[in-house]
């Protein structure tokens, strides 16, 4: 079922997942570990073995880390970090291709996407 919601002239949300028993932290987790897989087995485990011993995120705590992720990935990859989320968008737009996100002040935002995607997915309590 589709859902659409207002919030702002800005952001406009209509939603559905195209895989609904996928929830949504498997969802970044699968979406992260292909597009890092991309990249080739050796520099995925690399990332992953960086990702831990130099700020302390393990792959399953990326979901729950999405800013630490997100600073560790533009720190150690400098302008390619942005190209590595940008893919990582592209994945999870793939999965959730009703969902419309229009960025704040015309700038996309990684943890911004991921954030209001999250919101979007979760039961409200």
């Amino acid at each position: 079922m589709a859902q659409t919601e207002t919030l702002s002239p800005c952001f406009e949300f209509s939603l559905r997942n195209e895989h609904p028993e996928i929830d949504f932290e498997v969802a970044i987790g699968q979406a992260v570990n292909d597009i890092l897989s991309s990249l080739g087995e050796n520099t995925k485990q690399a990332v992953y073995s960086h990702l831990k011993n130099a700020y302390g995120i393990n792959k399953d705590d990326i979901p729950c880390k999405i800013g630490a992720f997100a600073n560790a990935i533009e720190e150690t990859f400098g302008p390619v970090g942005k190209l590595i989320e940008i893919r990582i968008i592209e994945k999870l737009h793939s999965q959730y291709a009703d969902f419309r996100f229009a960025p704040k002040n015309g700038r996309l935002d990684f943890v911004e996407y991921v954030s209001c995607l999250q919101s979007r997915l979760e039961p409200k309590a």
